[in-house]
């Protein structure tokens, strides 16, 4: 945690330990302070710091808003890829581990960045981990594509150095291509339609189509005219509209409280909202957060396919989403696995299965918020079966079922069933009879809501 050495609202402070990297810190009266804060990350195509009109002219703008705003003047990399990267990690962890001097929300941190920057930004949106990855994300003209032919070739140099033309390098920094379900916050992108230095439909496009493709939130704004690089200019033709849109975004944006109760969705394809159109919003995660309320702070950490078996074909617990629910920390845990389980080449190692549940709860119980866990029964399978690998509903209700049961129990973990429930209107399945639909996943909301709350 840093403190700030001024009794001014405006200070700066080393990000690395060299000093060369800084943090510009702009906090809002007290008054207005909402208590959400934006790392921002100027552009300059990774060769300066454009901090004045992509960096500290919008403090202002966002301390009017009440927002807290922290300008980064990252390192470059000249072929050290990692130097900004880190120190843009840096920067939001340092803003998140001083939220109570800097009266910020933790859980309300997001990143924004400019061309270069907007690269910089979108890379720890897409990459980081729990705790660096931002809770939104707002993209000015951005560079996102490290393909010289796509992107922009200065800043793909700048930033990969002497291996700016490996293939692989190009495609982990390509940052629509890192696009998961769940994982990259909201996002706003706003640019202009003529801009020649970055083009927009291999860049902000891209990145809008990956997040709209996998459910994500995502706004896209493209003006007329107005070219590459106009920050903050009110000379921008459309300065005021774009403020305006921006300003709207904001406002609308949901804002998790510093003391709601997390609750964690953990679980497979019926959890991740398979089969429904935009389920970041109509998954039952999310249609259980808007009835909760902002007392609640749910977030979904389904992945499709995925088994609790650890020698099944895709185990869940060596995938990136568990690790991400751990680093949570919820109050509430909701496993909902077994499905997946049951087909014929995972049940082969059925006799782990609770073991490998034990397992799941027991990394759950020694986390420091000790959470209230509730084991989901896997739903009502009415696929017919046509091969040994479909999932079998035999072995779901004879065997799995009832090992769930027995560790529910043993653990003191409270049973959640709807399977009646989900099958009492075929409007709740989707056509092949394993993944509810969008207002099957709302009755599922409605029935967790009812017994968590």
């Amino acid at each position: 945690m840093v403190k700030a050495q001024s009794t001014s609202r405006s200070f700066v402070v080393p990000v690395s330990e060299d000093g060369k990297a800084t943090l510009s810190c702009f906090l809002p009266s007290a008054e207005k302070a909402t208590g959400r804060a934006v790392v921002v990350c100027p552009g300059g195509a990774y060769w300066i710091v454009a901090m004045q009109h992509e960096g500290t002219d919008w403090a202002e703008y966002f301390n009017q808003q009440g927002i807290a705003c922290f300008v980064l003047k990252y390192r470059l990399p000249h072929g050290n890829r990692q130097l900004p990267i880190g120190d843009a990690m840096a920067a939001m962890k340092m803003v998140r581990d001083s939220a109570d001097v800097w009266h910020v929300n933790p859980y309300d941190v997001g990143i924004m960045g400019s061309s270069a920057g907007g690269h910089l930004a979108s890379t720890i949106s897409t990459h980081a981990d729990f705790a660096h990855r931002p809770n939104f994300s707002i993209f000015f003209y951005p560079v996102i594509s490290m393909d010289e032919k796509k992107g922009h070739a200065g800043s793909a140099k700048n930033l990969l150095g002497k291996e700016w033309h490996n293939p692989e390098l190009v495609k982990e920094f390509s940052n629509q291509l890192h696009v998961q379900r769940h994982l990259p916050p909201p996002a706003i992108l706003l640019l202009a339609n003529d801009d020649v230095s970055v083009p927009p439909v291999t860049n902000a496009v891209a990145y809008y189509s990956a997040m709209r493709s996998k459910g994500g939130k995502c706004a896209l704004y493209i003006y007329p005219s107005g070219g590459h690089g106009f920050g903050f200019n009110s000379k921008f033709k459309y300065h005021d509209e774009m403020l305006g849109n921006l300003t709207s975004w904001l406002n609308q944006l949901p804002s998790h409280r510093r003391d709601a109760v997390r609750v964690a969705c953990i679980g497979n394809s019926i959890t991740d909202g398979s089969g429904i159109d935009m389920r970041s919003q109509f998954g039952y995660p999310a249609q259980m957060q808007n009835l909760l309320g902002e007392g609640y702070h749910v977030e979904n950490y389904g992945v499709g396919a995925r088994t609790m078996l650890n020698k099944g074909d895709y185990p869940y617990m060596k995938e990136q989403a568990w690790r991400e629910a751990l680093d949570f920390n919820p109050n509430i845990a909701i496993i909902k696995l077994g499905t997946n389980d049951s087909k014929a080449h995972n049940w082969q190692y059925g006799k782990e299965f609770a073991h490998d549940m034990q397992q799941m709860i027991d990394s759950l119980k020694r986390l420091p918020s000790s959470p209230k866990i509730y084991l989901m029964l896997p739903l009502v399978a009415s696929n017919k079966m046509v091969n040994p690998n479909d999932i079998n509903n035999t072995v779901i209700e004879n065997e799995i079922i009832p090992i769930i049961r027995k560790l529910a129990k043993k653990n003191k973990c409270e049973i959640i069933d709807i399977r009646e429930r989900m099958t009492s209107k075929p409007e709740f399945m989707l056509s092949d009879g394993v993944h509810p639909s969008a207002k099957g996943a709302a009755e599922m909301a409605k029935a967790i809501a009812e017994i968590i709350k």
